[in-house]
């Protein structure tokens, strides 16, 4: 796994050429990727979002794409349209931005939900259908969502099944005071986006992509990740509890982590770190514990700290 941990080091210190001060989010993120899947981020506007998606894509060397959501948004804009050509005579398939290997959703939860489920499909098999034509989207592939949890006013709250399709929901935060400054020196000659280049290919990144499923989980590890999970099924303050998609999202997540931290095997502190992104917006909190101030990220915490991680024995 040595090749995987060295293309992960050289994406991460590029991005945080940009992104200051945010390791584990940029870590995760890179997880997400290393295993085909998709990040929901969900943070209040001005804390770097699009320069995460952004600076993810240059240093990839890889398309990227935006897609500004708002209630007029229709799933052709998406997707792509087919467009009459006068001087063929036939139609021609323009695609949309949804068509590039890095696609930004910025304030997904803006859109329609008829907007919103055009997504769906590129997310879950990484194809657009257009006027019966499926067209198949290019290796890799991410959609990187963001929404603001404060301003709900004129927004489609995303459904479950929808939610189901991310693979991780994270946050960036406010920097430090000491990041913050730094960022501050860094911008004073210009944005450092603007002189960022690529340092992987995206054909280096799909062959980790295929690297990582060779990652060692040992019996003892899998049944410990199934039990977390299961713990949100049974847990009384919680209305609905993970499905099974999330035991393979923290399966997969929990190798690309091994992988990136340069290990051919997964230990129990993988499946932590990764559960919390995975688990908390699979679940529903119940009503009385939302009244008593009970969050999704505590009773996780809860539910990890409850289950005994295997040891290994001499």
């Amino acid at each position: 796994m040595a090749d995987v941990a060295a293309l992960s080091k050289r994406i991460i210190d590029n991005i945080e050429k940009v992104i200051v001060g945010k390791r584990r989010p940029v870590r995760l993120t890179l997880v997400a990727l290393l295993c085909d899947g998709h990040v929901l981020l969900e943070d209040v506007p001005g804390v770097a979002k699009t320069m995460l998606a952004r600076s993810l894509a240059t240093s990839l060397g890889c398309t990227f794409g935006r897609i500004q959501c708002t209630p007029d948004l229709l799933p052709s804009d998406i997707t792509g349209v087919s467009v009459f050509n006068q001087k063929t005579t036939s139609f021609e398939f323009q695609p949309g931005p949804a068509m590039n290997q890095v696609v930004l959703a910025d304030e997904l939860n803006r859109a329609t939900p008829r907007a919103q489920a055009a997504l769906l499909e590129c997310m879950a098999e990484s194809q657009v259908t257009v006027d019966g034509t499926t067209y198949e989207l290019a290796e890799p592939f991410i959609v990187i969502a963001t929404q603001n949890p404060i301003e709900h006013e004129g927004t489609f709250p995303l459904p479950e099944a929808q939610l189901d399709r991310f693979l991780m929901r994270l946050s960036i935060g406010y920097p430090s005071f000491t990041d913050e400054n730094e960022l501050l020196e860094r911008l004073k000659d210009g944005h450092p986006l603007d002189d960022l280049e690529p340092v992987a290919s995206a054909d280096e990144l799909v062959a980790a992509q295929d690297a990582i499923r060779e990652v060692f989980v040992h019996e003892k590890v899998r049944q410990y990740l199934v039990r977390i999970v299961h713990g949100t099924r049974r847990h009384e303050e919680l209305a609905l509890g993970a499905s099974p998609r999330a035991s393979i999202a923290i399966y997969r997540a929990s190798q690309a982590l091994a992988a990136l931290e340069n290990r051919e095997f997964v230990i129990p502190d993988d499946v932590k770190y990764v559960a919390e992104p995975i688990l908390c917006h699979r679940m529903i909190v119940g009503s009385e514990a939302r009244l008593r101030g009970r969050t999704a990220e505590q009773i996780v915490d809860d539910i990890v700290s409850s289950v005994p991680a295997p040891v290994e024995k001499d």
